[in-house]
């Protein structure tokens, strides 16, 4: 394993949902993190231009921007709504040099499949001519079938793939979640394929999959075999962040600041067992 690749450790703001915009950045760099997934409801309640600066005054770096889409009009809003409010997305994500910009389609809102699928591909290929112009990569996240009707259509790595081969873009790709994508068993046999379309990890751990709602546990409390799949993307060339994302129920028990702890004691564990 890489020995930089610590030096790539980030907590999305989800994980930390109490907590404001200014307290994220403060705690996270006191815990040792060096990046931040970054909300975009909390930065747009600090405030755009302070965030930027604050960001750095304390040297830290941004993994991604989370997020964009509903672009099949399952939360209400229309197409060009959700367009209109991905572009300005794009352009907070270079203000902010955000490392990746995080799209979640939309449920599919009565459409079929195929139809949800070009409206993606439609939004994508504007976005990304967008995104390119100031150098910001777009990720499709895909979500377990469990819990992902809310949020979008895309439930398997193949599937977002597709989408995203009809692009034709070298800045759209993929977030690998572990806590959704690694629930199947056999993700570690084709995990390597992947890793060239893999624009940021996310490291979420579980002890079930998910029924309805995410939840997720500690980082190596789980069944999601963390430490192999860091191993693996990193002896493939993966150069991007890693991103702790812990939300649900069994996070509840724990106070933010000892979350935060545990999390990178147990990314630091990996580190040493390599």
């Amino acid at each position: 394993m890489s020995n930089t690749w610590m030096s790539r450790l980030a907590v999305s703001e989800l994980s930390t949902y109490r907590w404001t915009f200014e307290e994220d950045v403060l705690r996270y760099k006191e815990h040792g993190f060096s990046a931040v997934g970054v909300w975009r409801p909390k930065l747009a309640d600090c405030g755009e231009a302070k965030g930027c600066e604050l960001l750095l005054e304390q040297g830290l770096k941004v993994s991604s921007l989370n997020w964009i889409g509903g672009f099949t009009g399952n939360d209400g809003r229309s197409y060009k709504d959700a367009m209109h409010d991905a572009l300005d997305a794009v352009d907070v994500a270079a203000q902010i040099g955000a490392d990746c910009l995080v799209v979640l389609a939309g449920g599919r809102s009565g459409h079929t499949r195929n139809h949800a699928k070009r409206t993606l591909r439609k939004a994508l290929v504007e976005l990304s001519e967008a995104a390119q112009a100031v150098g910001i990569q777009l990720a499709v996240e895909p979500m377990h079938v469990g819990c992902a009707q809310e949020f979008t259509f895309l439930t398997s790595i193949p599937d977002t793939l597709d989408v995203i081969a009809g692009i034709g873009r070298s800045n759209c790709g993929v977030v690998f979640d572990c806590y959704h994508m690694a629930q199947d068993q056999n993700a570690m046999h084709w995990l390597p394929s992947i890793v060239p379309f893999i624009r940021l990890v996310q490291l979420g751990d579980a002890k079930t999959a998910p029924m309805g709602e995410q939840n997720r546990c500690l980082l190596g409390h789980g069944r999601i075999p963390l430490m192999e799949i860091v191993q693996t993307v990193e002896e493939c060339g993966y150069q991007g962040f890693y991103e702790v994302e812990l939300q649900g129920e069994e996070m509840e028990h724990f106070e933010y600041t000892e979350m935060l702890t545990k999390s990178f004691e147990t990314a630091c564990s990996y580190q040493r067992t390599r």
